[in-house]
């Protein structure tokens, strides 16, 4: 079994449980409000804007046995740099209010996601990181790929409202077959279960966020 393969299996348990957050299968439906997917776009916001500075921690504590995996980040910090300001545009576009959601700050939730991503990249394995970026990444593919497009038939939104969610899941399935073949290079197993460690608790600590942001279930029954 290759090392994608086995952090596949090693995290399927809570990729699953994430996925049953109400929040989640619910917005795939369609069936979440205006106010529910502002609010989902203001802690996106709150946590990738923490993206870009997290893949530098990283490569800042990888040694010269990582410098492959060094490399690899310049290709995700050009790609990533910027998209917190696709989903400011994406609020004002949809009718909330960008500067509020930025001044208000992070849930305790997101809060917390965000310190266990330094924490365990500042101060644990760099590698880690790797596992965030499985997780979250795996996530947003499935939310752009179902979520987007059923939401704006739901909430009679534009395009131009879905930016952040269409753009950034294109980008990660292509960043996918790219992580794929990157973690099958990694082969100490050192790294390997600093990745699966992050990734399950990414998992977890990402389905805490969704949890925490307000929503009305009766609206799935409405369907």
């Amino acid at each position: 079994m290759s090392f994608f393969q086995t952090l596949t299996a090693a995290t399927a348990g809570e990729q699953r449980a994430l996925f049953a957050v109400p929040q989640i299968t619910d917005g795939l439906a369609g069936a979440i409000s205006r106010e529910t997917y502002l609010a989902y776009l203001a802690q996106a916001y709150h946590h990738v804007r923490h993206t870009v500075p997290l893949m530098r921690l990283a490569q800042g504590r990888m040694d010269r046995a990582h410098s492959h995996f060094r490399r690899a980040l310049d290709d995700y910090i050009a790609e990533e740099t910027g998209h917190e300001h696709w989903i400011l545009s994406d609020i004002d576009n949809a009718g909330g209010d960008s500067e509020a959601a930025a001044a208000a700050g992070a849930s305790p939730a997101t809060a917390a996601m965000v310190a266990y991503a330094y924490d365990s990249v500042g101060k644990d394995n760099p590698m880690g990181l790797f596992g965030m970026i499985y997780a979250l990444e795996g996530t947003s593919i499935a939310l752009a790929s179902h979520g987007a497009s059923a939401l704006a038939g739901a909430l009679g939104l534009g395009p131009e409202c879905f930016r952040y969610l269409t753009s950034h899941g294109a980008l990660d399935q292509d960043h996918m077959v790219f992580f794929q073949g990157l973690m099958e290079t990694v082969d100490d197993p050192a790294d390997q279960a600093a990745i699966i460690a992050v990734a399950r608790r990414i998992f977890v600590l990402f389905g805490e966020l969704f949890r925490t942001i307000p929503h009305d279930r009766s609206l799935s029954h409405a369907l």
